[in-house]
């Protein structure tokens, strides 16, 4: 069964509580919020709120920047929110990539490999205070000193990690550690500080999930894999909807039409798309943005009664 979530951030207060409500009522999986400090809003504040009018529905960060999040801090905002949820919360974790967040708090962003070196520790140490014990970690990279999480604690026994990212190292480490994998095909950060290019061919996908796989050999549940969907449109005329981010993406329509990060179509081909992404890539789930909330409902509907 494919299972969706919805990737939102407020503007009001009225208006973020009526959306946590209607994205319950419809059936998606999570609501996830953005961690980008000083251009959206606080996630973890945020999702309080939407756990105070909600019961079922999980709740996220998609996904927090090990580079510039303590994990002290970040821990104790995640076994927060499970406990005012009554263990809804989602950790989601990737390297971070717009180098205003860092220099927003006094650093400067490191290259490749120290952004993954950071991820991996921050990672791990987050996990560990979760699940209740001592951290003590001397690196260049992170340093604390017998860190314990020992209030709140929380509900769940084990809060799902969800790596977003696109890199191989990472994507290895996701596979052998995470829970969920989030695929987002983004690559190279461009020089505006917060576009990406692109890894959305067939063969830059085989090789993401070729890297995955490497990384949960031996492990007797692999994690899931789970897509960053960039663009949704219900439309009779999938060619001219897709038109314009081929073109910025350099792919043809019918390459992009054939990634999991677009769901472009009538309800019975998103619903044949979802499919062709399960048996092609293994990818079950699917993280769409707010504006694909009433479009995608009634396509909800239809896989949950498919299976």
């Amino acid at each position: 069964m494919a299972i969706f979530s919805l990737q939102a951030q407020p503007t009001d207060g009225p208006g973020w509580l009526d959306l946590a409500r209607r994205a319950e009522a419809a059936g998606y999986h999570a609501l996830l919020a953005a961690d980008h400090p000083g251009a959206v809003a606080s996630p973890f504040v945020a999702l309080a709120a939407a756990a105070a009018v909600t019961s079922t529905i999980g709740l996220g960060s998609y996904v927090s920047n090990a580079g510039i999040r303590e994990p002290m801090l970040l821990a104790s905002d995640v076994a927060t929110l499970d406990v005012l949820s009554g263990g809804r919360a989602r950790l989601g974790i990737g390297a971070g990539h717009t180098p205003v967040e860092w220099r927003a708090v006094g650093r400067e962003r490191p290259d490749v490999a120290g952004r993954v070196r950071r991820c991996v520790a921050v990672a791990e140490a987050v996990r560990a205070l979760l699940d209740g014990e001592e951290v003590t970690v001397d690196t260049p990279e992170l340093a604390m000193r017998a860190a314990r999480l020992d209030n709140p604690r929380p509900v769940q026994r084990r809060v799902p990690l969800t790596f977003g990212g696109a890199n191989s190292t990472l994507l290895r480490w996701a596979g052998a550690h995470a829970d969920v994998v989030g695929l987002a095909g983004l690559g190279r950060t461009l020089p505006d500080g917060h576009q990406h290019e692109v890894r959305w061919r067939a063969a830059e996908i085989e090789h993401q999930l070729e890297c995955v796989a490497a990384g949960a050999a031996g492990r007797a549940e692999p994690p899931v894999l789970e897509a960053l969907v960039q663009q949704v449109a219900v439309t009779d005329d999938a060619e001219a909807a897709a038109a314009q981010t081929a073109a910025e993406t350099g792919l043809t329509v019918a390459e992009l039409l054939a990634t999991p990060f677009v769901l472009i179509g009538t309800e019975d081909e998103i619903v044949a798309a979802v499919a062709e992404h399960r048996r092609r890539w293994g990818v079950t789930r699917f993280v769409v943005r707010a504006d694909a909330l009433e479009p995608l409902t009634p396509v909800l509907a239809r896989l949950a009664h498919t299976g």
